[in-house]
This record gives C-alpha cells, sequence and structure tokens, in this order.
C-alpha cells in the first residue's frame, strides 16, 4: 500500500494524558515507530511540540475527544500540519485497544491517508463560533423559562395568554406587576397599565385577572423567572454584540447574504460562524450540504435502499437554516422559495419541502460568498413572472404549422381581423 506521508504522528487523546506515535518510513517501505506519553498540561504541549519538530515530524493526526483536542490543536497549529477526525473513522479491533496501540494504530492509517478529516475552519471563525453556539444554547434556556412562567400563570388560572398574543410582553408583564403586588385592582388602574395598542382590551384583561388567587410557591418561581429572563435578554444581546464586533474584517459579506429572503443579520453571522467564509476549503456545495446534514443519508445494501433520511450532523447550523427557510416560505415580496416550497409539498410533503428549502438556502449562500454575486437563480424571471415566457404565435404561423401535420387549411375560415396578423 502506498505510503503517503513518510513522518507523521497518531495522537490518542485523553482528559490528562496524550499518547503519541511517529511512524517513520524509509526509502525500503519499512516502517519505525517512536511512542512518547504527555500530560495535557501547557508545559507538557510545548514539550509535545518541541519532540514532534525535533523528529522532523510536521503531520500530526487525533480524534475529536470531547473537547479535549481543543487545546492540544491552538498548541500545534502554529507550526505542524494539525488534522482531525471522528473517533469512528479510527476505531481499533475489538480486544485490542490500548491507548499505545490506538495511538500507533491512527498513524499507521493517517500515513496511508486511509482518513477522513473534519472540518476545521480558522482560529478567529472558531471562536466566533464559540460565542455564536454560546447564545444559541442561552435563547433555549430563554425558551424553558418562558415555558415556565406561562405553566405559573395557567396554575393560577390568570388568562393573560388568552388575552395577550405575547404574554411576555410590556402590557401583559405590567398587569401581572399589578395582580402580584397590589391588595385592590381596579379597571382604571389596568387601563394606565396597558400601551396604546392593548388599551381597548382593559375589560379582557380584568376578566382574566379577576378573583385570581397566586399561591406563594407560584409567586416565588414567577419573580424569579421574570429576573431570570430579564437577565437571558442581556446575556443574549451582548453576545450579538460581541458577534458583529467579531464579524466586522467580513461584514461585507455578512450583509450580502442578508439579501435573501428569510436570512436576518444574525442568522447570517451564525451560518457564517459554522461554515466560514472561504468557500474553497468546500470541493463543492454538494459536500457543505452533507456536512450540513440536509441530504439524505447513503444506507444501502443489495442495491436496496434502507433509508433516505436526512443525517443528524449540523446540529447548530441545521435548525438555524430550517427556521430561516420556514421564513423565507412566507415572504411575499420575494416569492420564489415560496413557489419552490408548495411545488415540492405536493409530490413530497411539508418536512422534506422544508428540508428542501433549507438546502436551497444554503447552496445560495455558498455560490454568494464564493463568487460575490447577487441572488440571482437561472429561473428567477420564470418563477416571478411566468406568463412572460409564455410566447406568442401569429395566425400565419398557426396555419404552416397546421399544415406541417398534413391538415387541410383551406376549409378554416379566419376572419378579417386575424388574417392581417
Amino acid at each position: 500500500m502506498k505510503v503517503v506521508r513518510k513522518i507523521c504522528c497518531g495522537m490518542d487523546v485523553h482528559k490528562d494524558i496524550i499518547v503519541a506515535t511517529i511512524a517513520s518510513t524509509d526509502g525500503n517501505n519499512v516502517t519505525t515507530y517512536l511512542q512518547k506519553q504527555f500530560s495535557t498540561f501547557n508545559y507538557d504541549l510545548l514539550n509535545l511540540l518541541n519532540w514532534l519538530k525535533q523528529n522532523n515530524c510536521y503531520d500530526v493526526c487525533m480524534e475529536s475527544t470531547g473537547k479535549y483536542w481543543i487545546p492540544i490543536f491552538n498548541v500545534l497549529e502554529t507550526e505542524l500540519n494539525v488534522f482531525l477526525t471522528h473517533p469512528k473513522y479510527v476505531k481499533a479491533i475489538k480486544g485490542k485497544k490500548t491507548d499505545k496501540k490506538d495511538s500507533k494504530w491512527i498513524a499507521d492509517i493517517f500515513k496511508h491517508d486511509l482518513l477522513k478529516f473534519s472540518f476545521i475552519p480558522p482560529k478567529h471563525i472558531r471562536e466566533l463560533r464559540e460565542i455564536s453556539r454560546y447564545r444559541i444554547k442561552l435563547v433555549g434556556m430563554r425558551s424553558s423559562e418562558k415555558n415556565r412562567y406561562q405553566n405559573c400563570l395557567t396554575v393560577s388560572n390568570i388568562g393573560l395568554g388568552s388575552v395577550f398574543s405575547d404574554p411576555l410582553g410590556k402590557s401583559s408583564r405590567a398587569v401581572l406587576e399589578e395582580v402580584m403586588h397590589s391588595d385592590i385592582i381596579t379597571e382604571e388602574n389596568i387601563k394606565k397599565l396597558l400601551l396604546k395598542s392593548a388599551s381597548k382590551k382593559s375589560e379582557q384583561v380584568m376578566q382574566a385577572i379577576q378573583h385570581s388567587h397566586i399561591e406563594t410557591d407560584q409567586r416565588f418561581k414567577l419573580e424569579h423567572a421574570m429576573k431570570h429572563l430579564e437577565n437571558l435578554d442581556k446575556y443574549i444581546q451582548d453576545c450579538e454584540v460581541e458577534m458583529i464586533k467579531r464579524c466586522a474584517p467580513f461584514i461585507d459579506i455578512v450583509k450580502h447574504i442578508t439579501q435573501l429572503p428569510g436570512i436576518s443579520f444574525v442568522s447570517a453571522m451564525i451560518i457564517l460562524s459554522e461554515i466560514g467564509i472561504d468557500m474553497n476549503q468546500w470541493a463543492s456545495d454538494k459536500e457543505v450540504a452533507s456536512w450540513v446534514g440536509v441530504t439524505p443519508q447513503n444506507n444501502e445494501s443489495a442495491n436496496k435502499k434502507k433509508s433516505v433520511r436526512i443525517s443528524k450532523a449540523g446540529q447548530y447550523i441545521k435548525p438555524i437554516l430550517v427556521q430561516c427557510a420556514l421564513a423565507a416560505i412566507k415572504c411575499n415580496s420575494e416569492p420564489y422559495f415560496k413557489i419552490k416550497y408548495n411545488r415540492i409539498k405536493k409530490r413530497r410533503g411539508n418536512k422534506k419541502a422544508i428540508i428542501a428549502i433549507a438546502r436551497m438556502l444554503l447552496v445560495s449562500i455558498y455560490h454568494m460568498v464564493k463568487t460575490g454575486e447577487n441572488f440571482n437563480p437561472s429561473d428567477y424571471d420564470s418563477f416571478k413572472n411566468p406568463k412572460q415566457n409564455q410566447s406568442k404565435i401569429t395566425t400565419k404561423q398557426a396555419l404552416e404549422h397546421l399544415q406541417s401535420l398534413g391538415v387541410d387549411i383551406s376549409q378554416i375560415q379566419i376572419p378579417e381581423i386575424q388574417q392581417d396578423s
């Protein structure tokens, strides 16, 4: 088997230790191995770097084990070519698994270039991605807290959710504060709390809160939920500000892809934090779509497809693309994706149509970032103006066509107005 890398290193990474094996292949294809163990402390990571350089080893491969690979990657990437691979691609033979054997096995398959490597964006994109993912976690926490808040209102039989479209809006929260802290509630006081848009609902609000009683346990939960929601809103806003600062060097690219229907400024930042801004690192738009997980899996045996479900990849970017797709199909000013969705939905159903639109958005972003062109698909005009491409033929052309089909046109009577055309 062809040796692609004459000198390379395979590393088995753990929380506290790293087992590194350097595989050196001479001109006769005889491989010798040099093995050493290091701790994961910073001083020993520098010792690992120096040890690799002393042995002229500049190609390193390791598993993506939890978060333990990140500090090692950050130290080595400045001077070495570091490759990351999923643990499933380096799975050792059962019954022959030790740290030393795992490290040697990684070095062996790495030297023959038999591994599929993970996509690792540049450092500034990785840092942006960390903040972006932290924001996503905070949004999830906010949604959970909103549900707890709503549950407290339900248990206390306060029907503000039936009166206001948003139970957490300014008017609704002001009314709830009044209910929690005032002994006597009058319609006049309620009217003062309501915003102009909700001022006509004062009677309904009074009916929703009349004779209500909040138990001490629910009162405690409501007070803390409201405080927690305020803090979460602030943290999410801080994350977005930090993301904008870090996107400053390529802010034009972020603005460029927001011309797509359904893509907001924050969504654009999150998407670019996941796929990067250099589209040349992807072989094609198909590779990006596969990495994100918006394409069917390959699960075939004996010429029978067992499953065509999409993969579980892209746990952070896929939900964002789906949200953008849902927004895009509701956009009336740019109906391109709406028309596409309706056509696919008739044949494949709602869920597959949404995923198809999410994939179209991703492919559009890929080409817009790569070429710098505006959103202008080849079938854009025909979708926006379907009657525009219907070519009209004259009466003379129609008669000639009938004659070519063998029809006797002498018996056809044509009005004088149409004969001139």
